[in-house]
C-alpha cells in the first residue's frame, strides 16, 4: 500500500502585517518564495480577483500542500515551482515578493525528516530530499575542528568545541535521539535542564549547513530586487539573528532597494499568545527604487 503524504499543516506568522506592507493592487503579480502550507499565498490571492502569484518551495511536500490548498482558485492565477528560491529565474517582474524563512512546523513534526530530536529518526534534515548531503554525513565524517566551527558559527553555541569532541568520540550516529543525548552529555550539568534543550543550537547549525540556508538567503536577496517592478516591495520574515542580520544588511546595502522598516516588525501580543512560533519572528520590508 502506498504511504499517504503527511499533512502539511503550517500556521503562517505576521500575516496581517505582511499583507498591509505589500500594498496589494487589484492587478498585482506576486512571488511567494517560501510557499510552505500556502497560508501567505492564499491571503495574497484573496486580496483581489485578478491578483496573480507564483508559489515556490524546496520541499515537495510543501508544493503538494499549497497546490491542494489553492485548488479551488482559478489556475490561471497561480504558477508553482519547486526548487531553491535563490535559483529561481522569473519570466515576469513582480509587484511584491515575500519569503518566510527557516524550518516549518510540518518539517519539525514529521519524524522521518530528522529536523527534530523530539522523535527518533534518521539524521536527514534536507528540505529537498532529492539532493544534497544529510546531517548524518556531517556528524559522522567531518573533522572535529570543522564540526566545532560549524556549531559555533551557525548555532552560536558557546560549548561548540566540547560538543564536537563528544560527537567525534561517540560516532557513528544513526538517529536524532542518539545525537541529542551525546550533545547533552557534553555540556555542563546546569545547562542540561535549561530553557532550551542543549542540542537545539547544534541541530540548527546542522540544518543550516545541510540546506545551505544562509548562503541561499544571501544569493536570493542579491537577485530578488531585479525581479521587482519599480516601487515593488519585498518582505522577508526571519526567525533567528543570523537570518535577520543578513536581511538587514543586504537590504541596507542594496543599490536597488530603499529600506522601509528601520526596525523589524514583530508579532502583536494576540498572535504571540495564539502561535508561540511567532514570538521570534521579525519582518523587514524594502522597496525597489
Amino acid at each position: 500500500m502506498k504511504a499517504q503524504m503527511p499533512i502539511f499543516n503550517h500556521r503562517s506568522v505576521l500575516s496581517r502585517e505582511l499583507i498591509t506592507g505589500l500594498n496589494i493592487s487589484e492587478e498585482g503579480m506576486f512571488l511567494d518564495a517560501t510557499a510552505g502550507g500556502g497560508g501567505h499565498s492564499e491571503l495574497i490571492l484573496n486580496q483581489g480577483a485578478n491578483v496573480k502569484l507564483v508559489a515556490i518551495d524546496r520541499d515537495e511536500t510543501a508544493i503538494a500542500a499549497v497546490k491542494a490548498k489553492l485548488a479551488n482558485l482559478d489556475p490561471q492565477r497561480i504558477e508553482f515551482w519547486q526548487g531553491n528560491f535563490a535559483d529561481y529565474q522569473p519570466a515576469n517582474l513582480f509587484d511584491g515578493i515575500i519569503a518566510d524563512l527557516g524550518v516549518s512546523s510540518p518539517q519539525l513534526d514529521v519524524a522521518e525528516r530528522g529536523f527534530s530530536f523530539r522523535y527518533s529518526a534518521s539524521l536527514d534534515m534536507r528540505m529537498d530530499r532529492s539532493t544534497g548531503i544529510t546531517a548524518a554525513e556531517i556528524v559522522n565524517h567531518w573533522q572535529e575542528v570543522s564540526l566545532a566551527d560549524l556549531i559555533y558559527e551557525y548555532g552560536e553555541e558557546r560549548f561548540s568545541r566540547r560538543i564536537a569532541k563528544k560527537i567525534v568520540q561517540q560516532r557513528p550516529f544513526q538517529t536524532t535521539i542518539e545525537l541529542a543525548e551525546a550533545i547533552a552529555s557534553a555540556v555542563p550539568g546546569k545547562y542540561r535542564h535549561g530553557r532550551i534543550h542543549p542540542a537545539t543550537r547544534t541541530f540548527q547549525a546542522l540544518r543550516i549547513e545541510v540546506n545551505q540556508e544562509l548562503k541561499s538567503l544571501e544569493k536570493f536577496i542579491d537577485r530578488a530586487p531585479t525581479w521587482l517592478k519599480p516601487e515593488g516591495i519585498i518582505g522577508i520574515i526571519s526567525f533567528h539573528s543570523l537570518e535577520d542580520r543578513i536581511v538587514k544588511h543586504r537590504f541596507r546595502n542594496s543599490e536597488l532597494l530603499k529600506v522601509i522598516t528601520k526596525k523589524p516588525i514583530t508579532a502583536q501580543p494576540d498572535e504571540q499568545r495564539e502561535n508561540p512560533r511567532s514570538r521570534s519572528a521579525k519582518l523587514r520590508f524594502a522597496q525597489r527604487k
